[in-house]
């Protein structure tokens, strides 16, 4: 008797403790709850918060995104649509809703929401990675036209990045597939679609030097490109034996030197800088090996950090203590001619 009416007690205290808690406290439990992926605990309290504050935008967009993640999407939808009327709707309403009409293969509404959301927000990277895949899922080769957009206006967002490389790759375009593919990598250091660009990168410089047409000077490029053309040729002669992370590291060194002497001025490039930053401290080699040598030959690479643990660890703890972003001004290929 005495432990049913302390479990009575308990259960109407935690009743009450819900009752006063504030919209916003109860927003941040239903956070917490979607971060465990417990999206039907999440809904009742986001429900509860909503309750509290009917017109918080950022309740309301993620109780719309939580339904959407348990597949809900009639509700997600009715939670949405009167979101993106609002004066403070923000990108998010519009990247939750085209997830949403993607998942009801409303794909007409789903690019009029994309369209709608571009025309108020026209410097969301979201926005145009997720625009882009939806015309590249109807085979529509006018995607990479938002993907270069978004990261021309947003160049720290890394979903363009990710979708430009691989278009690239997959036309055969080298130069921007190598470019977008290290850029990637850097703002997205430990994802599993960061080992899937290490391998394309590394595949994209074996194909880079196996093609003498690349290096041929008569071919039509952006100036930065035959900048970077120019530059690379002259360590051609390294990857003839085959291209290894020494090898790499040999002429990316050779490279990015030559590059400070000649373009860095006319050209600056925040990546070609983070190279010569990681030069100066030594951890160079280390990066190439992280970069090449642990999709090349995982065993070797492993065998690699074995012997070189402090340069190894030393390389991630300067990862971990800066975010990589390209500044606004450093977008160059919209001055290709081709």
């Amino acid at each position: 008797m005495k432990f049913l009416l302390f479990f009575c007690l308990a259960f109407l205290s935690l009743g009450i403790t819900a009752q006063t808690q504030n919209a916003k406290q109860l927003h941040e439990t239903a956070k917490s709850f979607m971060r465990q992926g417990d999206f039907s605990n999440a809904t009742l309290v986001l429900i509860r918060a909503l309750q509290q504050d009917p017109s918080s935008l950022d309740i309301n967009k993620d109780l719309a995104y939580t339904y959407f993640l348990q597949s809900d999407l009639t509700k997600a939808l009715e939670t949405i649509k009167p979101l993106l009327e609002r004066d403070d709707a923000d990108d998010q309403c519009f990247q939750i809703a085209g997830n949403i009409y993607k998942g009801l293969k409303d794909f007409k509404d789903c690019e009029k929401v994309y369209k709608k959301g571009l025309k108020k927000f026209p410097a969301s990277g979201p926005l145009y990675s997720d625009y882009g895949g939806l015309l590249m899922a109807s085979q529509d080769v006018g995607a990479i036209k938002y993907w270069e957009k978004g990261i021309e206006t947003d160049p720290g967002y890394s979903g363009n990045y990710y979708n430009a490389c691989k278009y690239y790759f997959l036309s055969g375009e080298k130069f921007w597939c190598a470019l977008y593919s290290e850029v990637f990598i850097n703002i997205e250091i430990q994802t599993p679609r960061t080992i899937e660009i290490k391998e394309q990168l590394l595949e994209t410089y074996k194909r880079i030097f196996s093609d003498n047409d690349f290096f041929n000077k008569e071919k039509r490029r952006s100036p930065f490109e035959q900048a970077f053309v120019e530059t690379l040729s002259k360590q051609a002669q390294i990857a003839a034996s085959g291209l290894t992370p020494e090898s790499l590291t040999m002429i990316r060194t050779r490279f990015i030197l030559d590059w400070l002497n000649s373009f860095a001025t006319k050209y600056p490039f925040r990546l070609f800088e983070h190279h010569l930053q990681l030069l100066q401290t030594g951890l160079f080699d280390a990066y190439n090996q992280w970069l090449f040598g642990s999709v090349q030959n995982l065993i070797s690479y492993q065998s690699w950090v074995g012997i070189h643990t402090a340069e190894a660890n030393s390389l991630s703890t300067f990862q971990k203590g800066r975010i990589f972003k390209l500044p606004a001004g450093q977008y160059y290929h919209q001055q290709d001619s081709r």
